[in-house]
């Protein structure tokens, strides 16, 4: 049994674990179809920032800017929405803004990660430098664009995206679904998903190979703005609103569910389905935890903890390997 396939079958064995404990202490409510619903409404946004988090760390970088991109792409996508749809707006017209509003939002979030990817692959700044000066700059614009305040109002076409249900299953679930899906088939059916990998394992081995380590960075951190931009189209139409700071809590989230789900923070080693356990695992603790009114600070602090503990294990993990391998 290799090392990828034993890391799933532990997280999926967490995961029925941690299913019983909270059913154990919330007792029927937490199983109750409408927690579940709830749950699959709330996991779909996280989970695609955490995507566009996991695809930089598997080149053994970081992007710090998911969430600043996210809300900078939801400002746009609204401002035209709210500029350009009225009352008297006709349906079909009103479609056809929703489209523009929504391409606008998603080239945004592509010229960001281009941005990200021009400075580390280029200019040579380092992922964590690089992006947070992203994050910096677009947390500014944002907040210039906005004045601070909550942009709201949208047509009906842009809230089903967030709050939608196709065959009784949640819009922003099969939205996820198709990200993850099409994730997963990058990593490991397409030549930039092998050049990522070796990237992030050796990327002086990986230059010799041939390959473009340049252009693989560049690829990468626009398909993680990308990936941010799409998680911006379900909060803005789930929360019926965009704002310059939404979503702060997510950037640790990406992080530990990333770490959890088995990608190294060295690069080259991480696979979507031990991402996807992760944030079910993660979704079932925050709903567990709300069910039991524990405070949002101190879920906040549980999620530090549990990002040092499995840090920690893989330190300890590692070390036994490389002890066994001497």
């Amino acid at each position: 049994m290799n090392r990828k396939f034993s890391h799933t079958t532990i997280l999926a064995l967490v995961m029925i674990g941690i299913l019983l404990l909270m059913w154990a202490l919330n007792g029927s409510q937490f199983l109750r179809l409408g927690n579940f619903q709830s749950m699959a409404f709330q996991l779909p946004e996280l989970g695609i920032l955490s995507l566009a988090m996991m695809v930089t760390m598997l080149t053994a970088g970081i992007n710090l800017s998911i969430i600043a991109s996210a809300n900078l792409t939801g400002i746009v996508t609204a401002l035209i929405l709210t500029r350009f749809v009225t009352p008297e707006t006709t349906g079909a017209a009103s479609f056809a803004i929703v489209i523009l509003a929504v391409g606008a939002g998603l080239l945004t979030s592509a010229a960001i990660g281009l941005l990200n990817g021009f400075l580390i692959a280029n200019v040579e700044v380092s992922p964590i430098l690089a992006t947070l000066g992203t994050m910096t700059l677009l947390n500014g614009v944002a907040i210039v664009m906005t004045k601070g305040y909550v942009i709201s109002g949208f047509p009906e076409a842009i809230r089903f995206i967030g709050n939608g249900q196709i065959l009784g299953i949640p819009v922003p679930m099969i939205v996820f679904i198709a990200c993850a899906a099409l994730m997963a088939l990058l990593l490991t059916r397409t030549r930039m998903g092998v050049s990522v990998y070796m990237l992030g394992s050796n990327p002086t081995a990986c230059h010799f190979s041939g390959i473009n380590n340049a252009s693989v960075l560049l690829k990468t951190y626009l398909v993680s703005g990308l990936y941010s931009g799409i998680a911006a189209i379900i909060m803005m139409s789930r929360f019926n609103s965009a704002k310059a700071d939404y979503g702060e809590s997510y950037l640790l989230m990406t992080v530990l569910a990333s770490v959890l789900g088995g990608t190294s923070a060295a690069g080259g080693f991480g696979k979507v389905s031990g991402l996807v356990i992760a944030l079910v695992i993660l979704q079932i603790i925050s709903s567990g935890l709300n069910l039991l009114r524990v405070s949002n600070f101190l879920t906040i602090a549980i999620w530090g903890g549990i990002l040092i503990l499995v840090m920690v294990i893989n330190y300890v993990s590692e070390q036994y390997q490389k002890r066994r391998t001497a």
